[in-house]
């Protein structure tokens, strides 16, 4: 198969023409849109709940961490899909590969579930 440059022209013009219009759009809407402020427009908004003392307040680590695990957990189950499209093409071997993929990741599944790192106190 021989490629050149000529083949990326079409990619190229749709990536201008989706930065084109987003430019165009903030661009117009600062032209076109109301530019009226006041106290009450100014303030900080958040869910229809007046703020209330300070914003630093420290948060916990389980917090976090439990966020960090639904993410990384979300990401391994993302390399799910490619493997279940092609799972006749992959054959035996990739039916085993994704065994051991997913061992490694009950393992480390029950691993924070020993630690209690999802329990919240």
């Amino acid at each position: 198969m021989h490629t050149n440059q000529f083949d990326y022209i079409p990619i190229l013009m749709q990536m201008g023409l989706a930065v084109g219009f987003v430019a165009a759009t903030i661009f117009g809407s600062s032209l076109l849109g109301p530019k009226r402020s006041s106290v009450n427009k100014d303030k900080n908004f958040e869910s229809g709940i007046e703020s209330i003392g300070n914003a630093r307040i420290p948060f916990s680590v389980k917090y976090f961490l439990v966020a960090i695990l639904f993410v990384l957990f979300d990401v391994e189950v993302i390399f799910l899909y490619p493997w279940a499209i092609n799972f006749k093409d992959l054959g035996v071997e990739g039916m085993i590969k994704m065994v051991i993929f997913m061992s490694l990741l009950l393992v480390g599944f029950f691993y924070i579930i020993k630690k209690k790192a999802l329990e919240w106190e």
